[in-house]
């Protein structure tokens, strides 16, 4: 290694780590990415960009950056003496070498993996010595990323240590519950902010049937007013479905970046009836003059922001009807508890 501070990658051999045991004999990391060709000419990462553009015309712009953002850092950031791990996820078992060459095109006689960096491999971890932060950094499912220097630390630590020194985990998963807690929590928020971003993507018209099926999840009946005769209500929700029985929710619904004022509030408590309740979604959210003025309506109203909106939709995703769930596909993810 140079002076400068050690820099760690993570190198994956293959979905399922079916190539695990050919960079382990071969002395070896490979990546895809075969119908870009021969990148040892490109240097900067705008010349990766177009020539996956080229190769993949099909795939989303954050695919594409996602694949010349890979390629170029095995190309030009990857160093010889750099250090290199790769994950055998059947038998729980990382393998820590130093990059022991430059980037090489190797075509093969099916050309999966043409792309190459010969390495040197000096150890084996295995995951359950490995503490619960490190694991949880060491989890992307990307083909290539940088792994950080304290985990890479602990990894050469580990693989120090002559075999079997070791045999009781350094870090049980039951023993740190507090850091798979913490972990959890990332997720979690990662997760709700990425949903606020795919919600908040929907067109009006669209939100608006979110809405409705929110509360038709939560057992309402909807009828949605015709587009531009709304005479301030988007939605109206009763449990008889004609608002004939109590309670009826008038509900407004404004998808726009601007916070909602009082006087937008003020406007809207003008319309519904004094038995009504009301409910006003705002992905912009509201001012604090647009709260004070819904405390002190005439009637109850539930104000609703974005992050508002998306954790009621959570909580009640299952018993949303499919063409709800369309707008919004999620996947469920299990944890351990």
């Amino acid at each position: 290694m140079n002076g400068t501070a050690a820099t760690y990658w993570m190198v994956r051999a293959g979905e399922g780590g079916f190539r695990f045991e050919e960079f382990q004999s071969q002395s070896q990391v490979t990546i895809s990415w075969h119908e870009m060709g021969n990148l040892s000419t490109l240097n900067l990462r705008t010349d990766f960009q177009k020539v996956a553009a080229a190769a993949y015309p099909n795939v989303s712009a954050g695919t594409l950056s996602s694949y010349a953002g890979q390629t170029f850092r095995f190309v030009r950031e990857m160093k010889t003496g750099d250090y290199v791990v790769t994950y055998n996820p059947s038998e729980r078992i990382y393998l820590l070498g130093t990059v022991a060459g430059e980037y090489e095109y190797t075509p093969s006689v099916n050309n999966e993996h043409p792309n190459r960096r010969r390495v040197q491999w000096r150890g084996k971890v295995a995951r359950d010595d490995i503490s619960v932060a490190a694991r949880g950094s060491l989890g992307s499912i990307s083909t290539l990323f940088q792994i950080p220097i304290d985990v890479g630390q602990e990894l050469e630590r580990l693989a120090a240590q002559p075999a079997g020194s070791h045999a009781t985990p350094v870090a049980p998963l039951a023993a740190p519950a507090d850091e798979v807690s913490n972990q959890y929590k990332d997720i979690q928020n990662q997760a709700l902010e990425f949903i606020k971003d795919r919600v908040n993507a929907l067109d009006w018209s669209d939100m608006q049937e979110l809405v409705a099926g929110l509360l038709r999840a939560m057992g309402y009946k909807t009828r949605i007013s015709p587009s531009g005769s709304d005479r301030g209500k988007d939605i109206v929700a009763s449990r008889d479905g004609l608002g004939f029985e109590d309670p009826r929710i008038v509900v407004e619904v404004k998808h726009r970046a601007a916070a909602m004022g009082s006087q937008e509030i003020r406007s809207f408590l003008g319309g519904p009836h004094e038995r009504d309740k009301g409910l006003y979604v705002s992905t912009g959210g509201f001012t604090k003059d647009a709260r004070y003025e819904a405390e002190r309506g005439r009637i109850p109203v539930t104000l609703m922001d974005l992050d508002d909106l998306v954790k009621a939709l959570l909580e009640h995703y299952e018993q949303a009807d499919s063409q709800t769930q369309r707008l919004v596909p999620l996947r469920k993810l299990y944890w351990p508890a």
